[in-house]
């Protein structure tokens, strides 16, 4: 049973008409906290639980208004590297040195919000959903990782009318996607290597729970529908193999209704720099239209009929 505690997320944003994450216009709540570890996630600012600071040095004047109006006294002045420093032991996570810094070089991922709260946002664009068939899709990071404030959003949604879907990467206890289910239209399950060994090199886990997850979707009664997402990192997956592999295990499922490969982008590179990452994958080349499609055209000679298409990045 979830308390009013499990109803509170961390999300990085919220954004409003999308159009990638599911079908019509959409309002998509980013959640912050991931199990897994990719070595090229677009969205590193959405792995860890909790807010973090971002500085972004080519912005900073060293002025040390941050350093003297920090309440913890978090914050000096290094000066090896002529940059604002961070104690994170003292961090209280005030968010005081962003709104103070008159050159925006400190900013934070992520702030804590309700299920409630996420509530009274989505239903702001509630006209836009009807006229779009659109509705509300619960990103991250892993969305599911916070599961009774995804419940209580997707059960607020649902007795409202909205069309509701999940992305996630299902590397979680199934209690935990069971407990959405009801409350649940579309999942978007992310499969990113079919090779355990491999998936465990590149993400940090095997891959045998988020499979087996799959399975047990597939044998509930609820008839929500899977789309697959297989984002494509050139060297890494996008072989012909391991797409043979995707699709011989999709084709024996009912409920999973089409396969998107998504491209493989570096638009998230500077956020690792951000926050004090190394971004091992700055060295690979996205694939280009072309290639992409050819790869969706060997899907779709795999089994005639059955949904292959393009999408347009992945998180």
């Amino acid at each position: 049973m979830h308390t009013d505690a499990d109803q509170v997320a961390t999300i990085i944003r919220i954004e409003r008409s999308a159009i990638h994450d599911g079908q019509g216009l959409r309002t998509v709540l980013f959640l912050k906290g991931c199990p897994l570890k990719c070595a090229w996630c677009s969205t590193p600012e959405s792995q860890a639980p909790d807010p973090e600071r971002g500085y972004l040095r080519h912005r900073c004047t060293l002025c040390g208004r941050c350093v003297e109006f920090c309440p913890a006294k978090a914050l000096f002045v290094a000066a090896k590297h002529p940059a604002i420093g961070i104690d994170g032991r003292r961090c209280q996570k005030c968010f005081r040195c962003a709104s103070i810094c008159p050159n925006r070089a400190i900013k934070w991922y992520g702030y804590k919000i309700t299920a409630a709260e996420a509530l009274r946002e989505i239903v702001k664009d509630e006209i836009f959903y009807f006229h779009s068939g659109g509705g509300v899709t619960l990103s991250g990071g892993e969305p599911l990782s916070r599961p009774g404030f995804a419940q209580a959003v997707l059960k607020g949604c649902k007795k409202l009318g909205m069309h509701t879907a999940v992305e996630s990467c299902l590397h979680l206890d199934f209690a935990d996607i069971e407990a959405v289910l009801p409350w649940l239209d579309v999942l978007y399950a992310d499969i990113k290597h079919m090779d355990s060994r491999r998936h465990t090199r590149w993400t940090g886990a095997g891959n045998e729970l988020i499979l087996d997850n799959i399975v047990k979707i597939e044998q509930s009664a609820f008839p929500l529908e899977i789309v697959v997402r297989i984002p494509l990192i050139p060297g890494i997956n996008d072989t012909e193999k391991n797409l043979l592999a995707t699709m011989e295990f999709c084709m024996k499922l009912t409920k999973i209704k089409g396969i998107e490969l998504l491209p493989y982008h570096r638009l998230g590179s500077d956020t690792y720099h951000h926050l004090g990452r190394e971004y091992c994958c700055r060295r690979l080349n996205p694939l280009s239209a072309d290639k992409l499609f050819k790869k969706a055209v060997y899907l779709r000679g795999l089994r005639p009929g059955f949904p292959v298409k393009t999408g347009s990045g992945f998180s």
